[in-house]
């Protein structure tokens, strides 16, 4: 059976996809964190004592997902909660200095992990790569 181009491109996406997730995975896990909290501290890093709810929607997550993280971070000293002084059924997320530290680390690891991928790919490939990733991503949406 002959597989066609589009199949094979699913394949190869798929791939390269689920390698550099287990990658990334394995090298965040030496900082004690996992795929997604690196997100949601990367966000609190952009400016901290935002909500739970800021953080489901620019994480695209459901309440029970963020609200997992969060518990884990501030197990971890990597984040706190405080109630907000204006309206106290709302709690806001801060970092700590243990999270603030970990900003360089993560971003070495990102940057690494992309270097990676994109080593034999030359600046004008990498153009033309990003732009149809776009595209792509813009057809699913």
């Amino acid at each position: 059976m002959k597989v066609s181009v589009d199949c094979d491109i699913r394949m190869s996406l798929d791939k390269v996809s689920s390698q550099m997730r287990r990658n990334y995975s394995e090298s965040l896990r030496e900082l004690n964190l996992y795929v997604g909290q690196d997100n949601l501290l990367s966000r609190l890093w952009l400016g901290d004592g935002i909500t739970q709810m800021q953080l489901c929607e620019h994480l695209k997550c459901e309440p029970p997902t963020v609200t997992n993280m969060v518990k884990s971070l501030e197990q971890n000293g990597f984040i706190y909660r405080k109630r907000d002084k204006e309206d106290a059924r709302v709690m806001r997320i801060y970092l700590t200095d243990k999270g603030k530290d970990l900003e360089e680390p993560v971003r070495m690891k990102w940057n690494e992990h992309q270097e990676k991928l994109l080593q034999s790919i030359s600046a004008e490939e990498r153009l033309i790569l990003r732009d149809l990733i776009k595209r792509m991503e813009k057809n699913l949406s």
